[in-house]
């Protein structure tokens, strides 16, 4: 290995979830000294952030693991394809590591292993408050969840990132903050089954700037709605479903606290 800095390559395939695991990855690795670059040839690992969602996902995420082996040849995949590791090592034995998705800690390990982390500074190699994002600065994702409790024929999401797992709402108003202060001017919110936020915990009322808060899509759209309002910061909902309770925030959207997106 080379003597600069270890630097680390990322490629994220899928849908804006993805994204977000991808952004999580990458602030990780920058607030631990690595380099960060978007060159198979500069890199000293390269992570493939994988989607296995459909047959024409799946051969896009096997063929871009075989790109990346052909031109850099060190590998460590993650993402939702991660979770059919029989699938990835069939296809291409020679990858360093395969982790399902969201797995935060196993891929920081799994680098750790091929690219050892740099000794540095972290007051010189600062990591912006908002994190490492993929987005073009005026917008950003703000996932909310993890998972969903339904098992629908067609879909395959439960069986790789299992059932629903809600963020606590303080966490999430405190990113969504983070975010606005950035200057971020649209917030997009996105979850596996965003109107079922809050189910796996009863719904329960957190605290949020000593303010209580209920966990759950609209007691989050609520408290998003008021961090500006559709003149000064765009909240859209996406992924939400039919269920009864969605009609609750179409008094946010005709007040101008949420755009009405739905």
């Amino acid at each position: 290995m080379s003597q600069r800095q270890p630097t680390i390559g990322i490629v994220s395939l899928g849908c804006p979830k993805a994204t977000v695991d991808s952004e999580r990855i990458l602030t990780q690795l920058k607030a631990e000294g690595y380099q960060l670059t978007n060159s198979y040839e500069d890199s000293d690992a390269v992570i493939v952030n994988t989607c296995g969602f459909i047959d024409s996902a799946v051969q896009e995420s096997l063929d871009t693991i075989g790109e990346a082996l052909q031109e850099n040849g060190r590998v460590i995949v993650t993402g939702c394809l991660g979770a059919k590791e029989g699938v990835i090592k069939t296809a291409h034995p020679q990858v360093l590591a395969v982790s399902g998705p969201a797995a935060y800690e196993l891929v920081m390990e799994q680098v750790h292993q091929a690219v050892p982390p740099p000794v540095h500074n972290p007051y010189v190699d600062l990591v912006p408050p908002q994190g490492i994002k993929l987005t073009p600065k005026h917008f950003a994702y703000l996932k909310i969840s993890e998972g969903c409790n339904h098992r629908c024929t067609f879909c395959i999401i439960p069986s790789m990132r299992g059932d629903l797992v809600s963020r606590p709402v303080a966490d999430v108003l405190a990113e969504a903050k983070r975010l606005k202060e950035a200057g971020v001017k649209e917030l997009l919110v996105v979850s596996q089954d965003t109107a079922a936020y809050g189910v796996d915990v009863k719904y329960k009322t957190d605290f949020a700037d000593g303010r209580p808060t209920k966990t759950s899509m609209y007691g989050l759209a609520e408290a998003l709605g008021e961090l500006g309002g559709v003149d000064e910061f765009w909240v859209r909902l996406h992924y939400v479903y039919p269920y009864p309770n969605v009609e609750e925030v179409i008094p946010l959207m005709a007040a101008g606290k949420i755009l009405p997106y739905l």
